[in-house]
């Protein structure tokens, strides 16, 4: 594992005793509930639910080391990722629909867990070596996350806290995680309305997202990386290429440029596949064609994006190469 180079932000929180007055601050949030920007209004804390289909605890699907994400995530000992339940978002394409979409509570499979257990959860990846908590989907459930990073801070949790989100955060629920999150991951999937709200539960999620994106960068600035090439602190942004999806990429890398940063680390991603309810939207019932990639990527050259560039690989790359030789 690199050596990290100063202490994960909420470390610092916990340590004056802020964390736990955030955890009870987002904890109230859950009485009618306004975590995120449908605000249904409802009262999970009793069981019932809104859109994202989560009640007062959070569901876990899975978690171990992951090794699919960016590589200053990654490492040579993965992320450590867990996979959260139910979605606000709710993308008529999800690849993970079996356990982000829920229907009915109850319906997925995933485990409900304490704040107890999601810290256990936490510890078991330090100990495995993870170099991060990787939270995937966690917009809807930030009360229970701030609340077992409180037991987890007290038994010694030092990994930096990634939020891994669609992008349809509330800023309500960001400024809570000011000081908390150190590494912000949202996938900016569309920004133009037409899109939005044909392949998704939220029409408002170009302004939405743009607004969390502003908002994540003012609390962490740019990727930071170690000299190892491992991410330390900063925005790191994705974007899924989609099949006739040109005037969004294009209009996604120039608000990154103009309003964030020419510095902003973006992964622009080729793996689409029609899956879940795309076979009813024919345009994008088919793969990504190969030149509609590489036009992305000439859209966001021209744009000024430069991240992630050759010289941020290249330490990590030498480093799998010296464990390697040590082994």
């Amino acid at each position: 594992m690199a050596n990290m180079e100063k202490n994960p932000l909420y470390v610092s929180l916990h340590a004056t005793g802020q964390l736990a007055g955030r955890a009870a601050a987002a904890r109230k949030l859950l009485a009618a509930c306004t975590l995120c920007p449908h605000r249904c209004g409802v009262n999970r804390l009793n069981g019932e639910v809104g859109i994202c289909g989560v009640g007062p605890m959070a569901g876990v699907a899975s978690f171990g080391p992951h090794f699919g994400e960016e590589q200053p995530l990654v490492g040579t000992s993965g992320s450590g990722a867990i996979f959260f339940a139910g979605c606000n978002l709710a993308c008529v394409f999800c690849q993970n629909a079996e356990i982000s979409h829920i229907d009915n509570p109850g319906d997925t499979a995933s485990e409900a867990v304490s704040s107890d257990q999601l810290a256990g959860i936490m510890l078991e990846l330090q100990e495995q070596g993870c170099l991060n908590i990787n939270l995937v989907t966690p917009s809807h459930i930030v009360p229970q996350i701030l609340a077992a990073l409180v037991p987890a801070a007290e038994q010694g949790l030092h990994l930096p806290l990634v939020y891994n989100s669609s992008g349809y955060d509330g800023l309500q629920t960001l400024q809570l995680l000011d000081g908390v999150v150190d590494i912000y991951m949202p996938d900016c999937k569309f920004i133009t309305p037409a899109s939005s709200g044909r392949y998704t539960n939220a029409p408002d999620y170009p302004e939405v997202m743009q607004e969390a994106v502003l908002e994540m960068h003012r609390q962490v600035g740019d990727l930071v990386l170690d000299k190892y090439g491992i991410a330390l602190r900063g925005l790191l942004v994705r974007h899924l290429v989609m099949p006739g999806g040109a005037e969004d990429t294009e209009k996604i890398v120039r608000f990154l440029t103009a309003a964030i940063s020419k510095d902003t680390y973006v992964n622009l991603m080729d793996q689409y596949h029609p899956c879940h309810q795309a076979a009813e939207f024919a345009e994008i019932n088919r793969p990504l064609a190969r030149e509609e990639f590489e036009y992305a990527l000439h859209m966001a050259r021209q744009a000024g994006l430069h991240r992630p560039a050759k010289k941020d690989l290249s330490a990590m790359l030498q480093l799998i190469l010296e464990n390697r030789i040590a082994h």
